[in-house]
């Protein structure tokens, strides 16, 4: 290479490289010799964190083990927020994402964990711009949106990875090993259910099925309003809202189907190689144009695949579940939040087989399925030149899609509509093709100033 070609080799590429040849030696990146436990400082990635003060926080620990952390933005200047900022003191602080990207250059790539009506628009305004990008769960806060972030993934050859980490633990592997293996014969359904929202009686836990609060207090002064409500139609701030009970909101948040479907659903979606629903029905408690429901029941029906048939999948929510089943352990109860899959030779709650005959006279496979190296480390080995992430978008997007389709058959809009009938969904047409007035749920107008 000339002195002209070496200054062109900018440090993104140079990094994204598996192995560059440079005057007849081989640079191999740090993915490829990290057992050696020494990373050069040229094979650092600089990552920013966006939204860095609840899940971003502890991504950010994560990724800072290996590479550096050089930018931290988060709308919310406030104590949490803080402990970040002094925890990586050589990092520049932004409120505004645009400007940190317009402003500072060197970044490599951005891990995403703000509300989920913002993830779209900083994920892909990042993507345009080369960096790579994971982004916390549920991908997107639209259908729409996750199928443009799907898209653009591949477009713009970046890594990406949704934050949704149970898949990156062995145990799923070793449930679809056992599926794959006909344990429990064919799967026709499966159950869903977690406990979540809860009404906001914990505090673990976020307020649904409630009205628009009507007081309007003066903004924390440590909080730009303008810029955590972002695409979504502005109103008056209210501590409803922020910080964290944003989730239950119609224009904030995707509700208790969006924030642990994408945990829950993705492991039944690996072991019954599922991708698109062709339709969806929804039940629930009383609804409103405001909030997601209390409680909900959804059932997506997807269709024969490879050597699999036809199958039902309910998703259950607000302390709803499944009725309990004859073959459970003397003991044994249906927890708060769990898994069924129901075969035609038995069922798997969680991960036990079931009758107990069953378990104990099966044989379990020898793993066959390569443990991770962690989730974000995945990534950060995608960023690299490695194996794509686990959760990659391309992943990613149809798993949230699936998700955010229950959503829009909760809809109060669309309530009556549906009391007669199911949605039927086509993916290729990306559209409900037996009520069409549906799909002006699959996206939304964002405010002025925003664009995807």
């Amino acid at each position: 290479m000339n002195d002209k070609t070496l200054k062109t080799l900018s440090r993104r590429g140079f990094i994204g490289s598996s192995t560059v040849a440079l005057a007849g030696f081989t640079v191999v990146p740090a993915y490829a010799v990290s057992g050696l436990g020494h990373i050069a400082p040229s094979d650092k990635l600089n990552v920013a964190g966006v939204g860095i003060a609840g899940m971003g926080r502890g991504n950010l620990a994560n990724v800072a083990k290996t590479e550096n952390i050089v930018a931290l933005c988060d709308v919310d200047w406030g104590e949490a927020t803080a402990k970040v900022f002094n925890t990586y003191p050589g990092a520049k602080q932004y409120k505004d994402f645009r400007l940190m990207l317009d402003n500072q250059k060197d970044i490599d790539a951005v891990i995403i964990a703000t509300p989920d009506h913002t993830h779209a628009v900083i994920s892909l305004e990042s993507m345009k711009r080369g960096k790579h990008v994971f982004t916390q769960k549920p991908l997107t806060h639209t259908v729409h949106e996750a199928r443009v972030l799907a898209k653009a993934a591949k477009e713009y050859k970046v890594a990406s990875q949704m934050g949704n980490q149970g898949q990156a633990s062995d145990g799923p592997r070793r449930l679809r090993e056992m599926i794959w293996d006909g344990v429990i014969g064919a799967i026709r359904e499966v159950h869903v259910w977690t406990d979540r929202p809860n009404n906001g009686l914990s505090k673990i836990y976020w307020p649904q099925g409630v009205n628009r609060p009507v007081e309007t207090p003066p903004v924390p002064q440590n909080l730009d309003w303008d810029l955590f409500v972002g695409p979504a139609p502005m109103r008056p701030y209210n501590s409803a809202y922020h910080p964290f009970k944003w989730r239950g909101w119609w224009d904030f948040g995707t509700g208790a189907l969006g924030d642990i479907g994408c945990h829950s659903l993705d492991p039944v979606f690996r072991a019954l190689k599922l991708k698109y629903p062709t339709n969806i029905q929804a039940v629930s408690t009383l609804v409103n144009e405001e909030t997601y429901p209390s409680g909900s029941m959804v059932r997506y029906e997807f269709p024969a695949r490879e050597n699999m048939p036809p199958v039902t999948l309910t998703w259950y929510d607000g302390g709803l579940r499944p009725m309990r089943i004859p073959e459970l352990d003397e003991g044994m109860v249906m927890g708060t939040g769990g898994v069924l899959y129901v075969g035609d030779k038995g069922k798997i709650l969680d991960d036990k087989i079931l009758p107990k005959s069953l378990r104990e006279s099966y044989k379990i496979p020898a793993p066959s399925i390569p443990s991770s190296p962690g989730h974000e480390q995945e990534w950060i080995l995608a960023c690299k030149g490695g194996p794509q992430a686990g959760s990659d978008f391309e992943w990613a997007g149809p798993l949230t899609e699936t998700v955010l389709l229950g959503n829009v058959a909760l809809r109060k809009e669309l309530k009556e509509k549906l009391s007669g009938q199911s949605l039927n969904w086509n993916p290729e047409k990306f559209s409900f093709s037996n009520l069409p007035e549906a799909d002006r749920f699959l996206h939304y107008e964002y405010r002025q100033g925003w664009n995807l």
